[in-house]
């Protein structure tokens, strides 16, 4: 008896872990596990506080205080291996709104309904508002969404990004 029960709970722990890969699309796992072992650095299947220091120096943050290192660590409940680390993003992606409750809000700031917001008028709302956005937050917006030659940003490609994390292929 005590053999099957510890054969339920072992299926039953392997079905909870499995739940989080049925949230993203094969693809996505894939990037994700790609991320992952980018961030692994010593390849040890755990991202550590050491592989995060040596992941943001290659991107040229160098001097990262151990505090934000552990801080980090800790927004897991353990060590964090490849389905802590999906898990993760699932929680954060679960929370973000819907697609088409995002592309709502962007609409309000388009009258003309033309899918794009003026680059100017969009930098001085979230540098200005609420939650603002550093000059390193808006470098970054920028780079991975560059205006057109007219200064337009296509508010419709921020929005899917937001909610599925990748860039839609054309």
């Amino acid at each position: 008896m005590a053999p099957k029960k510890a054969k339920r709970r072992q299926q039953q722990g392997e079905g909870g872990s499995s739940n989080v890969f049925s949230m993203f699309e094969q693809s996505q796992i894939q990037e994700y596990k790609e991320a992952f072992t980018i961030i692994d650095q010593n390849r040890d299947g755990i991202i550590s506080k050491d592989d995060l220091r040596d992941v943001l120096a290659t991107m040229g943050q160098l001097n990262v205080k151990n505090e934000e290192l552990e801080a980090m660590v800790k927004e897991a409940s353990g060590p964090i291996n490849f389905t802590v680390f999906l898990t993760m993003f699932g929680e954060k992606l679960k929370g973000a709104d819907p697609e088409d409750v995002i592309v709502s809000a962007f609409k309000v700031l388009d009258p003309e309904a033309t899918g794009s917001i003026k680059k100017e008028f969009l930098e001085e709302l979230l540098t200005t508002q609420c939650d603002r956005f550093t000059p390193e937050e808006m470098t970054n917006l920028w780079a991975a969404f560059p205006p057109d030659v007219a200064g337009n940003v296509d508010y419709k490609s921020i929005c899917y990004v937001i909610t599925h994390g990748e860039e839609k292929e054309e």
